[in-house]
């Protein structure tokens, strides 16, 4: 039986996001699934639950800055919302850049530091960083929120908060936002390890695993992917000379290499929409990014594998006619999941003024 609604407290049911109440605070159910479970529900789900306003065994808590800034998450809302009415690209900007940030030591803001402390070079300085956009944005709200209450949000709820409001702004689902990261005072140059546009499968599922997360799980979060633009530089090779061919790579639609290189262009520096579908179907955030796969549009050959292994059953199964809800139930789950790697709380790390550089 479902657990019913107890004040205060995230509560569960099924795969869904069940929205409660603790006076006017909004509340969510939340559950992973493992990969064992089937498309069509099963037994094979792991949840995880956190109180409000009461912390989280991992140090976060809902609502933290209640009592210090009551009104910085709306502050960041707010932000974002101008940031994303001048410029639409920001959107997809500020979701990379936290995963960026989450994946090298945890959700610790370090991807935001610049050369510091006799460093001479920075995470944003490696190279699967360097095409990384939204800095910019983030020091705004940095700003605005200094003004409020100063030396008190952290860098790291900041990226948090701001990936989660710009999703819901190209359409993508609202989840929870736990709070209370403090910023890391180093940044991990060396550490910096996603993979790469080109990677297998196997490649990715591997560097998902090595952070927690389950095959589903990987392929739910890669539907981010769904939104933003992709340097041409990325997938050049895929469609003039994959793999020293001389050929395009034959995953991929006959049609779309030729859409691929129209975009492209003669130098393959243009910008390319990660959305990019057949005229005149949908683009944004949403599941249609799987029936792409199916039908060999995948732009990066990361996206494309995909297709290739056992992950295959996932992309089926969001790609179906009733995918788009699990997909978004997954997503939401997973960005819970990803916002909670080994964050800095309590008296570790330290809140920045400003968020290219550590605290004196």
């Amino acid at each position: 039986m479902p657990r019913r609604p107890v004040r205060g407290t995230i509560c569960f049911l099924a795969i869904s996001l069940l929205l409660c109440t603790d006076a006017g605070r909004p509340s969510y159910a939340l559950q992973l699934l493992g990969d064992d479970e089937d498309a069509d529900g099963g037994d094979g789900s792991t949840s995880f639950s956190f109180s409000s306003p009461q912390t989280t065994p991992g140090g976060l808590a809902f609502g933290f800055y209640d009592g210090t800034c009551p009104g910085a998450e709306e502050t960041v809302a707010s932000t974002v919302r101008e940031l994303y009415a001048a410029d639409s690209n920001v959107a997809a900007a500020l979701v990379r850049l936290f995963f960026h940030d989450c994946f090298v030591h945890g959700c610790d803001a370090s991807v935001l530091l610049g050369r510091a402390n006799g460093a001479t070079k920075s995470e944003r300085d490696a190279a699967p960083n360097r095409s990384l956009r939204g800095f910019g944005a983030v020091d705004k709200i940095k700003a605005r929120l200094e003004k409020e209450c100063p030396e008190t949000v952290s860098c790291a709820d900041i990226l948090a908060l701001a990936a989660r409001d710009s999703l819901v702004l190209v359409g993508g689902p609202s989840y929870p936002v736990l709070t209370g990261r403090r910023d890391s005072a180093g940044s991990f140059y060396r550490d910096v390890n996603v993979p790469p546009p080109n990677a297998t499968y196997a490649m990715t599922l591997d560097s998902f695993a090595r952070h927690g997360f389950t095959e589903r799980e990987t392929v739910a979060l890669l539907g981010a992917h769904s939104i933003g633009k992709v340097q041409c530089r990325f997938f050049r090779d895929r469609i003039y000379n994959f793999a020293g061919t001389g050929e395009p790579d034959d995953s991929i639609d006959r049609d779309m290499v030729s859409e691929m290189r129209a975009v492209c262009g003669g130098d393959g520096r243009a910008p390319m929409e990660m959305g990019y579908y057949r005229q005149g179907r949908e683009v944004g955030f949403g599941a249609h990014y799987y029936a792409k796969l199916l039908a060999g549009r995948g732009i990066l050959r990361s996206d494309q594998q995909l297709t290739a292994g056992s992950t295959v059953r996932w992309v089926r199964m969001y790609a179906s006619e009733r995918g788009e809800e699990a997909f978004r139930e997954d997503f939401a789950h997973a960005m819970v999941k990803l916002s909670a790697l080994a964050p800095l709380t309590g008296s570790a790390g330290q809140v920045r003024i400003t968020c290219s550089k550590p605290a004196v």
